[in-house]
């Protein structure tokens, strides 16, 4: 198994963070900040396949297109602990292990699980984010650290963090959530039987239908709106994700850099497996996150 992403030799300041794989940060974010990122798992068929190592976006939207059997699973509590082990070896004194929403995976439970015996103490979050919304988390935590910030200054950073960003995204069909049962099958039937596009957002930890859009550009401009209207004037950081849609998610970013007065950095990144999963592909999702 391939060591988690993240660069140890920076993971030696007294806090490390942790977070995984569906936050998908920048590498050269991790590789600044020394976070690491525990890698979920996709199942293709009969084969299991780590996220962000062994299996591709690219790889994952031609399955799905294919209707290839397709499902995710959490990382083990081994896997977190080894993780944990070598942040303790490295020389933290301390860690913080930031989640993707507990409403989604296990993923959270396993961290728990691996703490209770990590040789350093170990503060295990749910964010109840995921994506960059995750990774803007996992930024704070590390920014509070980089300040001799101690865990509680970690943590708190990154749920504050977490409480002023908004996740929102478009996707092509409500199947996929169905079948993953990331989303009521009422709503998706009343999707599919009024032939609309949903726009989604993540509240309370959950993905929920947030508008129907009747036609795919009036959805797409639709987002860029809510977008923009979020973000308003104050400073933000912003990511947008797509999932086999780089056209449309380059023209996304284009014109949020044209829209938000207050952009400090805009992130853009195709989803890695697991959330693409459960998306399918035609995904346009955007973050915004004050500072």
């Amino acid at each position: 198994m391939e060591t988690p992403t993240g660069n140890l030799r920076l993971m030696s300041r007294h806090v490390a963070i942790v977070t995984d794989s569906t936050a998908y940060l920048p590498p050269q974010a991790m590789e600044r900040h020394g976070i690491t990122a525990v890698p979920l798992t996709v199942v293709l068929g009969d084969r299991a396949f780590e996220e962000g190592t062994e299996i591709s976006a690219r790889s994952l939207a031609l399955a799905l297109q294919k209707r290839r059997s397709v499902t995710t699973s959490r990382p083990s509590p081994e896997v977190f602990a080894a993780a944990y082990r070598r942040a303790a070896d490295a020389g933290a004194s301390a860690i913080v292990s930031l989640h993707l929403s507990a409403e989604f995976s296990g993923t959270y439970d396993a961290a728990v699980l691996a703490a209770k015996d990590a040789s350093v103490p170990v503060r295990v979050v749910d964010t109840g984010m995921v994506a960059m919304a995750l990774g803007f988390c996992a930024l704070a935590a590390a920014e509070a650290v980089e300040a001799n910030g101690t865990p509680d200054d970690a943590v708190a950073a990154a749920e504050k963090r977490a409480a002023g960003t908004s996740a929102y995204f478009y996707v092509d069909t409500l199947d996929y959530l169905r079948r993953g049962g990331r989303i009521g099958t009422a709503q998706a039937l009343l999707g599919s039987a009024l032939a609309v596009k949903p726009l989604l957002q993540l509240d309370g930890g959950r993905i929920e239908l947030l508008e129907k859009v009747r036609t795919a550009s009036k959805a797409l401009a639709r987002l860029e709106e809510i977008v923009a209207e979020r973000a308003g004037t104050s400073s933000v950081d912003i990511a947008v994700h797509h999932l086999a849609a780089q056209d449309r998610a380059t023209a996304l970013a284009e014109r949020l850099r044209e829209r938000v007065p207050g952009l400090v950095d805009l992130h853009m990144s195709e989803v890695g497996a697991v959330i693409g999963a459960h998306t399918g592909p035609g995904l346009l999702g955007a973050v915004v996150s004050p500072r």
